[in-house]
């Protein structure tokens, strides 16, 4: 007799079989699902990802834009990208090279670039998003912020954040008045916002071309005539100093005067971004808040090195001695006064040491070998003479035998007010503007390029039934979070041999196939890993570290000139 049970249990294992793929695959489809209301709720609730569509926060944030590099210098440089000039509909980001439509200035030796030129188009940067953050803590001024647009709430806009409720905000000479009293970034926020004027590293190699630098003929932008400086042979990029140890020498920064005709080759010191047209930079107001930096090498154990910063027609000097003694000092006319005095390690004869110097937000900023001095000028808008005639000024001076190299100048930003039109600006000098309960006043980076709490108009409606918000304002319930990290900057090319892109580039006309594989190897579709970084907010104001002051009392400049 045979046994066929087992022929019983065989025949039932297909059934077990296909009950345990309809259970995996409904466990499958289980976590699919909760993947995707998990991936909702975090969308929703905790962090979202969003792309800069337009240049409004540029430099610190960029919407489309044309990746540039100055074909005199090589100084690299971003110009923003506007659809509507190539008759495209906002938002677009076209899918090969385009002919840029106006000319371009290079922010660093002043090259104006022709308009033509095709250029690949750069995404805007992506951004990270902490959602729902200010429902748990309060705002920070410098925050980068995204909130509804008041004027469309059913857009988001983005901009830094300036005014807290209760507070009254003023703008005067491009500084931001909370109260009466100047509002002072936070280093990292400052970091972010220095915008460039002249990089030594980057000097053109055509300088003979007739007009194209400002109408001339490009020179260094530094006064040497009459000075003891000089340009090294061997690096061009280095400033040279061989002078006695007690005669201290000048090197001038040749910057045009304000409303100056005929221009010099330096690029002066308006509030003008490359990212923007061309031709609004001759409205754009003075910045007298500046910062130079350069490495200094002494060549022996004597002499000096410091920097002159020019504002209201007062200058502030810096410079450290060889002995390492750092002095900040203010000059008004043939009288000087000692404002502040440290003692550093020495300058090691051979070594390479950072220096910088900053008079920004109404203080002076000494950085020397990682030792900082500062001195706090006064926080109120009287607190210095404004004499805004006077044009400011930049000076290098030194004694025995130096080098310099990474030589840059650099401004802050600078908040503007439009000329003509038929819309007051709110909070401009002259007109402060009152914040009321739970009411913020935001504006962009890029001054003169944004839309932002000077120029909206009153809103008509509003979001989820809320009363609309009054003019110029971001009311609490339209914030959406806070700008926390780029994630996919404006990428590259992919380095396709130099013959495949211009065998694509000559048929590009032929047929859509050649267009689209033109436009693949044109697309700058790769993250730019080296600019992935956090974006740095504002935190809790505090006052600048204590100084060593010396005995009160004023000297005469010849007592205490370096």
């Amino acid at each position: 007799m045979v046994d066929n049970r087992n022929d019983k249990t065989d025949r039932k294992k297909p059934l077990v079989k296909k009950k345990d793929r309809a259970a995996e695959i409904a466990n499958t489809f289980e976590w699919l699902i909760t993947a995707f209301i998990l991936a909702f709720v975090f969308r929703a609730f905790v962090m979202e990802a969003f792309r800069i569509p337009t240049g409004s926060m540029a430099d610190t944030l960029k919407g489309a834009h044309f990746r540039l590099r100055c074909t005199q210098c090589g100084y690299p440089y971003d110009h923003g990208f506007v659809p509507h000039y190539y008759g495209m509909a906002e938002d677009t980001i076209p899918p090969g090279p385009v002919p840029i439509r106006q000319e371009t200035q290079c922010p660093s030796c002043g090259y104006r670039i022709p308009a033509g030129e095709r250029v690949p188009v750069a995404n805007g940067d992506r951004i990270l998003v902490l959602k729902c953050i200010y429902q748990f803590k309060d705002p920070h001024r410098w925050d980068v912020i995204v909130f509804k647009n008041p004027i469309n709430p059913a857009e988001n806009y983005i901009k830094r954040l300036i005014g807290l409720p209760g507070e009254t905000i003023e703008i005067i000479d491009g500084d931001i008045y909370i109260d009466g009293l100047i509002a002072r970034k936070p280093p990292q926020v400052q970091k972010e916002l220095w915008m460039p004027i002249y990089d030594n590293d980057f000097r053109p190699v055509n300088p003979n071309q007739q007009g194209a630098f400002n109408g001339r003929r490009w020179t260094p932008p530094f006064q040497f005539e009459g000075s003891s400086w000089a340009i090294s042979d061997e690096d061009p990029t280095q400033l040279l100093l061989d002078s006695p140890p007690g005669r201290p020498s000048a090197l001038k920064y040749k910057a045009p005067m304000p409303g100056e005709k005929a221009l010099t080759s330096a690029n002066g010191f308006a509030a003008t971004y490359a990212y923007n047209e061309v031709f609004n930079y001759s409205r754009m107001p003075t910045v007298s808040d500046l910062m130079v930096r350069f490495y200094v090498e002494p060549a022996g154990p004597e002499g000096q090195i410091g920097i002159t910063l020019g504002k209201y027609g007062i200058d502030y000097k810096a410079w450290v001695n060889m002995d390492g003694t750092m002095t900040l000092s203010k000059v008004n006319g043939d009288r000087e006064t000692i404002l502040a005095t440290r003692k550093a390690t020495p300058p090691t004869p051979g070594v390479r040491t950072l220096v910088k110097f900053a008079n920004v937000d109404h203080r002076l900023l000494f950085e020397y070998d990682g030792n900082e001095l500062f001195v706090d000028l006064g926080r109120t808008p009287d607190a210095l003479e404004r004499n805004t005639e006077a044009a400011p000024r930049v000076e290098i001076f030194g004694a025995g035998k130096l080098a310099l190299s990474h030589v840059a100048l650099f401004r802050d930003v600078h908040y503007t007010g439009r000329e003509g039109g038929s819309r007051p600006a709110r909070a401009v000098e002259g007109h402060p503007f009152t914040l009321n309960a739970d009411e913020f006043f935001a504006l962009g980076d890029n001054s003169p390029n944004s839309e932002d709490g000077r120029w909206w108009g009153d809103p008509l409606v509003a979001s989820r039934g809320w009363t609309p918000p009054r003019g110029g304002v971001v009311p609490r319930y339209y914030l959406v979070g806070k700008a926390l990290f780029v994630y996919w900057p404006s990428g590259f090319e992919f380095p396709w041999p130099r013959s495949v892109k211009d065998a694509l580039a000559a048929k590009n006309g032929q047929n859509g196939l050649m267009r689209l594989l033109h436009g693949i190897v044109s697309l700058r579709w790769i993250p730019n890993v080296g600019q992935m970084r956090f974006i740095y907010g504002g935190s809790p104001e505090r006052a600048s570290p204590p100084t060593e002051l010396p005995e009160p009392g004023p000297t005469t400049s010849d007592e205490q000139s370096p």
